[in-house]
This record gives structure tokens, sequence and C-alpha cells, in this order.
């Protein structure tokens, strides 16, 4: 407990930064539940390749160091753009080619299941052969440097740009479904998708358009990881996807706010754990976390559901 006072700032500042990441992450899991009842397991390697496509970015911009002014911006603009758009594209042909064939034959949620999961090994697969199974570092896109101290917590850039990112993310993709026309489909499907349908409501393209929604989030979140943590790999998403799904069902899965709710609390359980008994602790932490919720408060924290989110 004592290194826990002592670190507490700094274990809140890097919970904050790493719960970010798995905010982002949740989002693809509680919209596509929210509408499908289904948990997108495959998610997981959505946003592993948003780190491929945001690191091939920086090979193809030839960056070998940090950028500064007008140069990093544009960087990281161009790393995001291009994350977003293979995760939401990668969502959108695992829609297409995974789950649409099984809704159209009426088939069971676990056949769904199993298809995600069977989707998940596929894309790790092929990326551990075409690209090893190795850690791959990523450039170092900005140099990271202190901005402001609390407490005996460090304050870095990279780390405010991560939470920053995440805020304004959650907060567009939050005013988008409550306040657009094809949000309200959205949540309109989720609620009720037969009177939806009778209302005029396209289901195939509220689908669609939930997987990439949720893929651009991952896209997002991947290009945070690989400016934070420099690293990617074909299995980089397999812990980091249970820990986002963890913080899904943590904060109300189904519910957009609560999604951003779970990422944040359980970055800090997480850290705060940690710091109480090592970082060899996190992982076992995070499942504990679970677990507990499952058992304790299967609707979450919010506990609201999307189907009752009003604009």
């Amino acid at each position: 407990m004592d290194h826990l006072v002592h670190q507490f700032w700094s274990s809140t500042i890097d919970g904050l930064t790493v719960g970010s990441i798995y905010a982002l992450v949740a989002l693809g899991y509680t919209l596509v539940y929210g509408v499908l009842k289904l948990i997108n397991f495959a998610h997981s390697e959505i946003f592993m390749i948003g780190t491929f496509a945001a690191l091939f970015t920086l090979h193809g911009l030839n960056v070998t160091g940090p950028q500064t002014g007008l140069a990093l911006v544009g960087v990281l603009l161009l790393c995001l753009a291009a994350a977003m758009a293979a995760s939401s594209g990668a969502a959108v042909i695992l829609e297409r080619v995974a789950y649409r064939p099984l809704r159209k034959r009426g088939a069971s949620r676990l056949a769904a299941l199993i298809s995600a999961i069977g989707a998940s090994f596929f894309l790790r697969e092929v990326f551990g052969i075409r690209y090893g199974r190795d850690l791959i570092a990523f450039p170092r896109v900005m140099a990271k440097s202190s901005l402001f101290r609390i407490g005996d917590g460090n304050v870095r850039n990279d780390k405010l740009l991560v939470v920053v990112a995440a805020l304004v993310l959650m907060v567009v993709l939050d005013r988008f479904v409550a306040r657009t026309r094809l949000g309200r489909g959205i949540r309109a499907t989720a609620q009720d998708p037969e009177t939806a349908v009778l209302m005029g409501v396209n289901i195939d393209r509220v689908v669609l358009l939930t997987f990439l929604l949720g893929g651009a989030a991952a896209g997002a979140a991947a290009t945070m990881f690989g400016v934070f943590f420099e690293v990617t790999q074909n299995i980089i998403g397999f812990v980091l996807g249970i820990k986002a799904f963890t913080a899904a069902v943590l904060g109300g899965i189904g519910n957009l706010r609560g999604a951003l709710l779970g990422g944040l609390t359980l970055g800090l359980i997480e850290n705060y754990g940690a710091s109480i008994w090592g970082s060899q602790w996190k992982d076992v932490i995070a499942f504990t976390v679970l677990v507990g919720v499952l058992l304790l408060r299967p609707t979450g924290l919010l506990g609201e559901a999307l189907t009752r989110e009003r604009a």
C-alpha cells in the first residue's frame, strides 16, 4: 500500500492513458452488442490491423525520427486516417463475410460467436505468417517530453495526446449517435429491429455503419497505441481486446458512455493494483475485474443499454 501512496499520481496518469485506449476499443464491442447482441471477438484483430496500417504509413512517409510542428500534426493525422480506414474497412468486410450470411439465414447467436472466434484466429495467423510473430518496433513519431507534473506523476506530451484524442473521439461518436439521423437508426435498430424496419430503417445499412464506426474507433486506438507503446505484433490485440471487452462490460455493454467510463476505470484499477502487488499482476487484476463484474453487477456501472439512450 505504501507503494500506491508514493506512486498514486504516476499510476493515475498511466491508468488514464491506457484506459483511454481500452475505451476506444471497447466502443466496437459495445456498438455491435447494442445492435446485434453479438460479442465480436474478432474486434481485437481489427485493432491489430490498425496498428499495422499506422506502422506502414510511417514507413511510407519515411519517418525515422521524432517530428515537430506541422510535420508532426500531418504525420499523426495521416496515421490516424490510415489506421481508421484500414480498421473500419476490415470490420465491414468481416461483417459481410462472417456475420451477414449467418444473420440472413437466421443462424443462432452461438453460430455467430463461433464465426467471430474463427475470424479472430484467421486474421491473427495470416498476419503472423506474413509479418512474423515477433514484436515490431514503431519509429518514434514525437519526442516524449514532460509538460508538467502532478505530485509524483509526470504528464508527458504523448500521454496527454492519447487521453485528449480519446475524449474528443468519444464525444464526437456520442453526439453522432444521439443527434444524427443515422445515429437514430442505430438506436432504433438496437431497441426494436422489426419496428425499425416498418419505420423505413435499412437494417443492413445500420449494421454496416455500426461495424464501420466500431472499426474506426479501433483504428484511432491503434494509432494512439503505436504512439505511446511504439510496438505492434500479430497477437497485439489479443490481451488488449479482452481487457477492452472487460471495460465494455464494466461500464455497461451496449452503452457508449459506459465504454469510456469502463475503460478509464479499468485502466486505473489495473495500475493501482500494479503499484501494490507488482506489474506482473496487471492481467490477473483485469480479468478478476471481469469475473467480479459478471458475478456482482452484470449490467455494469451505468447499466443503461444503447436501446434506452435518448437524444
